[in-house]
């Protein structure tokens, strides 16, 4: 089971669903800071214990004076995402590696109200906790699926009324030239190498995001947030 070590992640958890939380760990003596996470688990009856800042450190030297032996995030299932809104707005990942990047993205989609994130369950990156923490416990208010392969989840989103956008440097048209205020999932590829062909050749549109500095290339979760973004400000502006 995961061990969450960062104050925000489990505060989340403890406000969400406490019952996944096993039991916390709280550093004797580490003063008021703490005075929430230990009302919030006793609260929900989690258990609860005091320990020496050492044993702590033996889990993770970065630690804010507390662990949480945390049970796997549930699932959700591709239906459930598109249920969640007349008008949904998925994210999909096509083989991102880096959990640093997926935390990213994840507290990005939660934080801008995307309706939920699909990943492959293979060459991925898992939900880990580093991904939790990394997310600052975004990640549990977030519906995520995982599939089996993605080129046919991406024909299944389609058939229910998704037009499919992959962010692909090489794209012809930059990233605002759509219309996002229909149903819309975005694809970003991996950190390497971008969306694989089968991937690219089933979206509806391939769009781009020109750098005009002298890198060639944005980091996967800024990326994904400048699309994200876009969809949110046309979807506003449509609304009046």
């Amino acid at each position: 089971m995961p061990k969450l070590t960062r104050i925000n992640p489990v505060l989340e958890i403890l406000r969400a669903s406490p019952g996944r939380i096993s039991r916390l760990m709280l550093q004797q003596d580490a003063g008021r800071r703490l005075l929430e996470v230990q009302s919030l688990a006793r609260s929900a009856h989690v258990p609860v214990i005091h320990v020496p800042r050492k044993q702590l450190d033996r889990i993770d030297r970065q630690h804010q004076g507390l662990a949480a032996v945390v049970a796997p995030k549930p699932m959700a299932s591709v239906e459930e995402i598109l249920a969640a809104s007349p008008v949904p707005f998925v994210m999909l990942l096509d083989g991102i590696e880096d959990p640093q990047n997926l935390g990213g993205i994840v507290r990005t989609c939660e934080g801008a109200g995307v309706d939920g994130l699909i990943i492959p369950e293979r060459r991925a990156a898992g939900l880990t906790d580093t991904v939790f923490q990394v997310s600052a416990g975004a990640l549990e208010h977030l519906r995520v699926a995982r599939v089996t392969n993605l080129a046919r989840t991406i024909g299944v989103l389609q058939q229910s009324g998704l037009w499919i956008v992959g962010a692909e440097g090489s794209g012809g048209r930059p990233w605002y030239d759509f219309d996002y205020t229909q149903p819309v999932g975005l694809v970003m590829g991996s950190e390497g190498k971008g969306l694989r062909d089968l991937v690219k050749r089933n979206c509806d549109e391939i769009l781009s995001l020109p750098l005009a500095g002298h890198i060639t290339s944005l980091n996967v979760a800024s990326a994904a947030a400048v699309f994200i973004y876009e969809v949110i400000r046309q979807r506003v502006s449509a609304r009046g």
